[in-house]
């Protein structure tokens, strides 16, 4: 049985006249209906670094309002967005150059933009979030692009596992909504990052939380900072990359 689902493209991306339909391939049908059991779906549109994404997306957001979340979740789902500082990230990470043994793993990956597009530019990406269905939402989405290699898992900062190992690349964008946050994501970091690795974020670079977060990594990271100018047809904006190595104590 094929099922599509309507197509919208990132905030002015392109501007088409007619609705689109997006054919859901066959191995992710699964994951798609059992999604669609619970949620309204369509499927969001970006283009990254020249070629096409297509990401499985919540259409209406409001019965995720009158849902239980995880006990250590934010109260806005803020997953369920693509964010501009992650198209920052994903273009960055788009022209690094894959090496072999080198792992990436994204933290708070929500839609997982810049992970996808990493895997789909050749390197060896794990994605995370608190829940494992957020996580259904990214691997339908590998499937849409081809990604099989994206290794996707469920990742609680304030219970980390141990059975993921440590990686050379760490990633995540606008991770820093809520200062109570803070403690655990410096430690998962600690925790995952590899000898010698290095920590690349994206924000907007108006958020009032980076600093905060900042003086208290400042501890343990070298931090650089770099801003980037972000423009399409419907928004203009500030994206802060900041890029985090371990101090040597």
């Amino acid at each position: 049985m094929s099922l599509k689902l309507p197509i919208s493209s990132f905030r002015g991306q392109d501007r088409q006249g007619k609705a689109r339909k997006f054919p859901v391939p066959e191995e992710a049908l699964p994951i798609v209906k059992r999604l669609q059991a619970k949620y309204t779906l369509d499927v969001e549109r970006v283009t990254v670094a020249g070629k096409e994404f297509y990401f499985l997306h919540v259409a209406d957001l409001m019965p995720l309002f009158s849902m239980e979340t995880h006990e250590n979740a934010p109260e806005f789902p803020f997953w369920v967005k693509i964010w501009e500082a992650s198209l920052v990230l994903a273009e960055f990470l788009a022209r690094m150059q894959p090496k072999e043994g080198q792992r990436i793993l994204e933290l708070g990956a929500g839609m997982a933009v810049p992970g996808m597009v990493a895997s789909s530019f050749g390197h060896d990406v794990t994605v995370t979030d608190y829940e494992d269905e957020i996580m259904d939402f990214v691997r339908a989405s590998a499937i849409f692009n081809g990604c099989s290699s994206l290794k996707c898992e469920a990742l609680d900062w304030f219970e980390p596992r141990d059975d993921l190992g440590t990686f050379e690349i760490i990633i995540g964008s606008e991770l820093l909504f809520h200062e109570r946050f803070f403690p655990p994501l410096l430690e998962v970091m600690k925790k995952y990052l590899a000898p010698g690795g290095v920590i690349y974020m994206s924000h907007a670079a108006d958020r009032e939380t980076l600093f905060p977060f900042f003086k208290m990594a400042e501890g343990d990271f070298n931090i650089a900072m770099q801003k980037y100018h972000f423009k399409n047809q419907d928004k203009e904006m500030d994206v802060l990359l900041t890029r985090l190595t371990r101090k040597v104590h």
